[in-house]
């Protein structure tokens, strides 16, 4: 843009202020706990905060079941600076734990991996009591107890719901996940029992107030790479959900939010689906019992305004035969998709789908991590298509800028390197000390900065382009980044190809260089070999897959594009 001067340093230019309102750069967060926040921004005590299933529930239920969960806590034996294991989906008794956790010191320890790893997690919290769904199998409730786990806390996912409201589809998921083998017997008190609990204790309940003390504990995914327990603040959340308060706002309309399926282990769900909405005075729907592949009936149901979508979600909906072709989808006023990078031929595939439908919305990408809070960007300027990485503009109050990988040397505009952020969202840190010194490190300007490993670059205006994780060079030459190799094929036009994604495995005969390999989905009547010379055609030599595998979709783990598996299985065929 003009009349601006820039020392080509985008942590000092800070190039994307310029399309923020000046009340912005006088943006200052409210320094209080979680709870007070909300009480501060909610419209008023009757308002529905959630809805679940059938179910209105009002900020003065939240608040006072809060307290009544904070009071049960400590009779079961809950204290301060306390790990509480939380193996729930998205219901409105998690946000009510989770204010109670406040209100006792403690923090909420959330993990959805394998039952080894959940189970080491309790482990390691020294927990003596969990909270978990009513589905929770006999044998699952034993490798806990093992552990040294006396007390089993279990809800139904019909507590709070208006069961004859549900529909069928809904009761059928809930259905399919209960086994066999429940867990029973005296170990085990329902969510009532627990509850009751608060009626007969006398003791202290309430924690000396303290914003920076650990407050929330969630694992990554595992997708990428070793999964790590992230550990959150209230400081740190209301840092992000602050920020994001206009994002979707209505004026006097106030706004649906759905939130479908996705878990509360994700920093991502509990920050910006569940807390961001319900701080900005937007209705939430907590639909955690719709199945995946059920998604498309939920937006017909529901009509929301706000839908927090992710790649998978937006494949699910367009490939439904269940949608109407001339279904009205104008009630979505803003979707994107985030969790992971999207290419070229994906937001082209969404903005076309949506617009078929009567959507007016750009369809956009955002870039977060559960490190730092969960969003980092705004959506782009209208000026700056989405594409080739681009995921918008830093929040206001976060600082990103491009550094030489692994060192504190920033780099200027243009220049590919590691992504880092400094703001009021990031974590406190993991639970391994060595891994948070690799990760949050100071720089000269006496700022904590956030080493995302990703690989990216910022232009002179600001806008954020992020292109693949971690650097990853081919023995002979050239760094091979997934995203750009994707864009090339798609915007070759290659015929025959409907989706293609890059998979980088480690080169087991070269340490520390990498191959790529690249998998399709293939229109009908079409091979590998029918797309392969287009392929070669629009790679550079370098980029020349080692294979090409055909897919019949796209497929996922954790929501994520399940590059972790196919790399599994690569590295295994290779040895």
């Amino acid at each position: 843009m003009s009349n601006r001067v820039l020392t080509g340093k985008p942590s000092i230019d800070r190039p994307w202020m310029q399309y923020y309102p000046k009340e912005f750069q006088q943006l200052q967060i409210p320094k209080c706990t979680l709870m007070n926040y909300l009480k501060r921004t909610m419209p008023g005590e009757d308002v529905i905060a959630m809805h679940y299933y059938g179910s209105d529930i009002s900020w003065k239920e939240v608040f006072e079941e809060a307290e009544v969960i904070a009071r049960a806590l400590r009779a079961a034996g809950f204290k301060e600076g306390d790990q509480i294991p939380v193996f729930l989906r998205a219901v409105p008794e998690f946000v009510c734990l989770l204010l109670a956790a406040e209100i006792i010191g403690a923090s909420l320890l959330c993990r959805d991996n394998t039952i080894e790893e959940n189970v080491e997690a309790v482990s390691k919290a020294g927990a003596k009591v969990i909270f978990a769904h009513d589905f929770l199998t006999k044998e699952d409730m034993k490798a806990y107890t093992d552990a040294g786990v006396e007390k089993v806390v279990l809800l139904s996912p019909y507590y709070h719901a208006d069961c004859d409201s549900m529909p069928e589809h809904i009761h059928t998921y809930i259905k399919a996940q209960y086994a066999d083998t429940r867990a029973e017997g005296s170990l085990t008190i329902t969510w009532d029992e627990f509850i009751a609990q608060a009626d007969t204790y006398e003791g202290e309940v309430y924690a000396q107030e303290d914003i920076n003390r650990p407050l929330f504990r969630a694992y990554t995914s595992g997708s990428t790479g070793p999964s790590k327990q992230v550990i959150h603040s209230a400081a740190t959340m209301i840092g992000i959900i602050f920020q994001m308060a206009p994002y979707g706002s209505g004026g006097d309309f106030r706004p649906v939010w759905l939130l479908t399926n996705l878990p509360p282990c994700l920093v991502a769900v509990v920050v910006s689906m569940i807390l961001s909405p319900m701080s900005s005075n937007k209705l939430l729907i907590l639909d955690p019992f719709c199945d995946v592949e059920d998604v498309d009936l939920e937006l017909m149901r529901y009509k929301p305004n706000l839908w927090p979508l992710i790649p998978m979600f937006v494949e699910i909906i367009m490939k439904s035969d269940r949608i109407p072709e001339d279904y009205d989808m104008s009630h979505v006023v803003a979707a994107g998709a985030g969790c992971e990078q999207t290419n070229n031929g994906q937001l082209k595939r969404a903005q076309a789908f949506f617009d078929k439908h009567g959507c007016k919305f750009t369809f956009t990408s955002s870039y977060g991590q559960s490190e730092a809070g969960s969003n980092i960007t705004f959506p782009s300027p209208a000026q700056y298509p989405y594409g080739n990485g681009n995921i918008g503009i830093a929040m206001p109050m976060n600082n990103i800028s491009v550094f030489k990988p692994g060192t504190i040397e920033e780099l200027t505009y243009n220049e590919v390197g590691e992504v880092c952020v400094s703001g009021p969202g990031n974590m406190l840190g993991y639970d391994n000390p060595e891994a948070t010194a690799k990760t949050l490190m100071v720089h000269e300007d006496g700022e904590t900065w956030l080493h995302t490993g990703d690989l990216g670059y910022i232009n002179e205006d600001g806008i954020v382009y992020i292109l693949t994780r971690g650097d990853s060079r081919r023995f002979g030459g050239g760094n091979l980044i997934s995203l750009v190799m994707e864009n090339k094929l798609i915007d070759a036009g290659i015929e025959g190809i409907k989706d293609e994604f890059v998979v980088i495995i480690p080169d087991k005969d070269h340490e520390g260089y990498y191959l790529p390999y690249l998998y399709v989905v293939l229109k009908d009547g079409y091979s590998v070999e029918d797309i392969k010379d287009g392929v070669y055609a629009a790679l550079d030599e370098f980029e020349y897959p080692v294979d090409i595998f055909a897919l019949s979709e796209r497929p996922f783990f954790h929501y994520k594009t399940n590059r972790i598996g196919l790399t599994r299985k690569l590295q295994a065929a290779a040895n």
